[in-house]
């Protein structure tokens, strides 16, 4: 990532994300730390939910990155790290992002990855500024199906669809070890992550539009103290708020619980 970035790798951890946290809220941090487990056994997912992975099935990692801009100001970050995201599975299966468009391959907001409407992976996002005059820290967690998608819907309770970047491969090509997709992800954090502490989301609005799973589509959305919504979505903003168009009527969806679920 850069000369001042710390890799740290381990067997085994409760959750990188849970690591990373901890030495941020001690004041330990001083510069950028990407660290990955080979396995988790407390891994998170968003909302409070459990993230399942298996050593041999997935990758997961966190990377604690220092910013500029105060909390209020990285509105949109976990969309952008959807598009790093892409941009590091292009470079490790040297596939261009055109061709992954067209493997089925999508974002879905806020925070998800989709590989022809299944489950690819998740991403979440913690951390804060302890003092104003101090960067804001906050740690990216990434989890990445690879492969053996079966034995990873057998072990969900809810019958999600899951995808894997083995489906991605054409069979004249073998599966990158999780080491060297992992540098290649961290490699492409670099980059946006800066870019987007210098310009903001409205930089890679447009550019997230195009991953879009649900672009025009009704849809549904669900939040944990409210009825749902729905509408048409139609992309999101230059905040990376989604916009959810209801008849005449146009809302704009900022929360960070919301869930999006295409209408059957």
């Amino acid at each position: 990532m850069t000369v001042n970035c710390i890799l740290e790798r381990v067997t085994e951890t409760k959750s990188t994300n849970d690591d990373l946290l901890e030495r941020w809220r001690s004041g330990q941090l001083t510069n950028p730390v990407a660290r990955i487990a080979r396995k988790q056994t407390a891994g998170k997912g968003r909302a409070g939910r459990t993230w399942l992975a298996t050593p041999e099935s997935s990758i997961c990692f966190s990377l604690a990155f220092p910013f500029e801009r105060t909390p209020a100001e990285l509105s949109g970050l976990s969309l952008l790290v959807g598009l790093a995201v892409i941009s590091g599975i292009a470079q490790a299966i040297e596939l261009s992002e055109d061709s992954l468009y067209k493997t089925g391959l999508r974002l879905k907001w806020p925070n998800d990855l989709l590989l022809n409407n299944a489950k690819l992976g998740g991403i979440l996002i913690e951390g804060g500024q302890a003092k104003s005059t101090e960067p804001s820290w906050m740690v990216i967690g990434v989890g990445l199906n690879l492969r053996n998608c079966d034995s990873i819907v057998s072990r969900l309770a809810n019958g999600q669809k899951v995808g894997s970047i083995d489906q991605i491969i054409s069979e004249s090509k073998n599966l990158p070890d999780a080491e060297y997709l992992w540098l290649k992800l961290i490699t492409s954090f670099e980059h946006y992550l800066k870019q987007f502490d210098e310009y903001g989301f409205e930089f890679y609005q447009e550019d997230w539009k195009k991953w879009d799973a649900y672009q025009n589509q009704s849809v549904c959305i669900s939040t944990a103290t409210g009825d749902p919504l729905y509408g048409i979505a139609k992309g999101v903003d230059k905040t990376g708020a989604l916009i959810l168009q209801q008849g005449h009527k146009t809302i704009l969806i900022h929360a960070g619980d919301v869930s999006l679920r295409a209408q059957s």
